[in-house]
């Protein structure tokens, strides 16, 4: 026992000051002043319009967690931080450190509480038209590879109409519409999501073949006619019981022989990895009331349940992947 320490217990303790730190360099926009080139701590005060004093303890603090790198009195981005954070072309995760630190935070205040009464605040619910955009941007930003590699790894062709329901922004179908120039999408999604994506459709050009239709899968009826069905990042925020009664739904609508799309990140038989995704359960828990991770042994009886077999399950990006069933 003299070899025990606490210093596992306090690093986890102290995870939330290492979150906020992030989200406030971030918001002050730290990472984009070193975006071209390294910078003295007075150079980026007044790039930034923050106190030079409060400026140092943030810019200390990342060069602390390895996200900026100090070489004498100059601060320069990590290679991790200059690809996903300085506003370069390609990936950028700068809208969910926002979604995380203005939506998702305030929320795990009450997580005793929650975890206590077996239940969360369902604050899907009670967006403001703000915080909708704030967290449509967000999620779109933490899948972004996910949708990349469904449309690069799963054979389209075969198709004529895809069906996202509860899809977002639309991101996964304008990847896969990209990628699949005869292909045609529907997204199915909640009104105020539907007004994101309709801004966010309009910027693309494949935004011309996806219809938008407003509707609860649980109170409307559910777009039909569709030989292929996306369920992306959706079922964790649901019950168990609900997900059956929603591929239930689902394969009601499908046509025949129909592929339905299963893309989330599932949990291994001890249901405790991959990490991101036992963590994230929380979150789960916190926005819908009900949610949590799953795992694919899950999933397996839901598709059984439900008239659907399963074909296989094939990794997608990091920690996430997509099982893929059939209609039967």
């Amino acid at each position: 026992m003299r070899d025990v320490t606490p210093e596992p217990i306090l690093h986890i303790a102290q995870g939330f000051m290492a979150a906020k730190h992030l989200f406030t360099a971030s918001a002050i926009g730290l990472f984009e002043a070193l975006l071209d080139r390294p910078a003295t701590l007075d150079e980026i005060a007044a790039n930034c319009g923050i106190p030079r004093r409060t400026l140092r303890i943030s810019a200390d603090a990342m060069v602390s967690l390895g996200l900026l790198e100090l070489d004498g009195d100059h601060y320069r981005n990590s290679p991790s931080a200059a690809a996903f954070l300085a506003g370069a072309p390609g990936p950028d995760l700068r809208p969910l450190l926002r979604f995380w630190d203005q939506i998702s935070y305030r929320l795990w205040l009450n997580f005793e509480t929650a975890v206590r009464a077996g239940e969360g605040e369902r604050r899907f619910e009670r967006f403001t038209d703000e915080q909708q955009q704030i967290f449509s941007a967000g999620v779109e930003a933490v899948t972004a590879g996910a949708a990349a590699a469904l449309a690069a790894s799963y054979d389209f062709t075969r198709h004529r109409r895809v069906l996202d329901v509860a899809g977002g922004t639309g991101s996964f179908l304008i990847a896969i519409l990209r990628r699949f120039p005869s292909l045609r999408g529907t997204l199915f999604e909640l009104p105020g999501a539907c007004a994101v994506a309709r801004q966010r459709l309009r910027g693309e050009p494949e935004g011309a073949r996806v219809a938008v239709v407003e509707g609860d899968f649980f109170k409307n009826p559910l777009p039909d006619g569709h030989d292929a069905v996306i369920v992306a990042n959706t079922v964790h925020v649901m019950s168990a019981a609900h997900n059956v009664e929603l591929l239930q739904r689902l394969r009601e609508g499908a046509a025949a022989s129909a592929r339905l799309l299963l893309v989330d990140v599932w949990l291994d038989p001890t249901h405790t990895q991959p990490q991101h995704a036992a963590l994230a359960s929380g979150e789960f828990l916190m926005f819908s009331g009900e949610g949590q991770a799953y795992g694919e042994d899950d999933a397996d009886g839901w598709l059984a349940q439900s008239g659907w077999r399963k074909l296989e399950r094939r990794p997608l990006t990091g920690p996430a992947s997509v099982i893929v069933a059939e209609a039967v």
